[in-house]
């Protein structure tokens, strides 16, 4: 897709071109092409978010006063775009995308002054204490309970498919305060340091083969009320605020053309399985092209609204939904084009660490593990049903 750009956009793409060659080595490369997982490890995510940090381009999306870069709209697709083509690592969403807006929005001043800088600094790292066992979609049905005993709350509960809460320092969490009333109404919003006693990180395996999520159990775990955000009891608000970020915050157009360039990639020289001239094979990629078309102009829509300080709002929703079905699409083809090496496991794990001659081709290595962790995609940060209700509800008016 071409656009129009400024000269001082121009300019710009160059100084983030600039930026790239020098800061991006190629073992970063390398190491984010060969990541299966939903997330970049924090071994690769940490070192690019610090330089990041240093060049003040950590978070594109917060506004200047509290540490963001103040681009604009083109200027964040631009360097999105540009951070996709050259495989850069992803920073973790959870402090910058997620928790990071809830605080600049609904926290208080003495918390905005102590979690903001270190989000910025990557000296904290979150993790997303939302789902539970039985409470997943129905999330308001949540059991984990947070009691008021003095300046501290005592938290006892489990959550679960915790992504990277055996790395996280901090969590921010839905907790129950209240039975009284509708269920949504007793949810409270509180920030967790992860080292306090009382806690245990129980690993998953996911189906790719990675470690990427966790149950985490809390057993009278104490945690100072002045970690409450907002009010007491409208932690249901926060958390689909928070959600509209998850959703629709980003720019997820970008990376997804690069997945599917990889594709071509595969099925143009290597295609084991099915070859690009397969006019099935062009075809999907085709519909993939267009799709990913549709999905980035959406994307720039939103990007206006965040730069006038809105929040996504109910598209998010469409993003979250176009975003997990177009990524599924593309995994879905990758595999295909593998054909029979697609049956080929390898269980170590990081792939980008093995000491000895890997089982498959190193471009062919992810394709079966991505392929498998990519199934979460229409199922976390709200399944696709629910945002199919969503639509309907908010944007529809059905």
């Amino acid at each position: 897709m071409n656009f129009s750009f400024t000269e001082e956009e121009l300019a710009f793409r160059q100084e983030v071109r600039d930026f790239l060659a020098e800061t991006l080595t190629p073992e970063m490369k390398r190491n984010e092409a060969l990541t299966p997982s939903v997330f970049s490890d924090r071994a690769q995510s940490d070192p690019w978010h610090k330089a990041l940090a240093r060049k003040g381009w950590a978070a594109p999306f917060w506004p200047k006063e509290y540490g963001g870069p103040g681009w604009t709209p083109a200027q964040r697709w631009i360097f999105a775009t540009e951070c996709a083509r050259a495989g850069a690592p992803s920073t973790s969403p959870m402090g910058i995308s997620m928790v990071g807006p809830v605080i600049i929005r609904f926290g208080t001043p003495e918390q905005k002054a102590y979690y903001l800088p270190r989000i910025l600094n990557c000296e904290d790292y979150w993790c997303q204490g939302y789902s539970e066992p039985g409470s997943g979609s129905d999330l308001a049905s949540l059991k984990t309970r947070a009691v008021r005993d003095g300046d501290h709350y005592v938290i006892n509960g489990t959550k679960i498919w915790t992504t990277h809460a055996h790395e996280a320092n901090m969590m921010f969490a839905l907790v129950r305060t209240d039975d009284t009333g509708r269920k949504q109404e007793g949810i409270s919003f509180i920030l967790i340091d992860m080292k306090s006693p009382g806690i245990t990180i129980r690993p998953i395996i996911t189906i790719g083969g990675d470690h990427e999520v966790n149950q985490v159990f809390f057993d009278d775990v104490r945690v100072p009320v002045a970690n409450l955000i907002g009010e007491e009891g409208k932690g249901w608000t926060y958390g689909k605020y928070l959600l509209e970020f998850e959703r629709g915050g980003g720019i997820a157009a970008a990376r997804l053309r690069r997945g599917l360039n990889h594709v071509v990639a595969l099925a143009s020289e290597h295609a084991p399985g099915l070859p690009i001239d397969d006019p099935v094979i062009a075809a999907r990629i085709s519909e993939i092209e267009i799709d990913i078309d549709a999905l980035e102009m959406t994307e720039l829509r939103i990007m206006s609204a965040l730069q006038t300080g809105q929040n996504p709002g109910a598209v998010s929703s469409l993003l979250k939904l176009r975003n997990s079905e177009i990524k599924q699409a593309i995994t879905r083809l990758a595999v295909d084009v593998l054909g029979y090496d697609a049956l080929v496991w390898e269980p170590r794990r990081p792939l980008y660490g093995l000491n000895s001659e890997p089982t498959l081709p190193e471009v062919e290595l992810p394709v079966t593990p991505e392929y498998l962790n990519s199934r979460a995609f229409t199922i976390f940060g709200g399944s696709s049903e629910v945002q199919r209700d969503i639509i309907a509800k908010l944007m529809v008016g059905l």
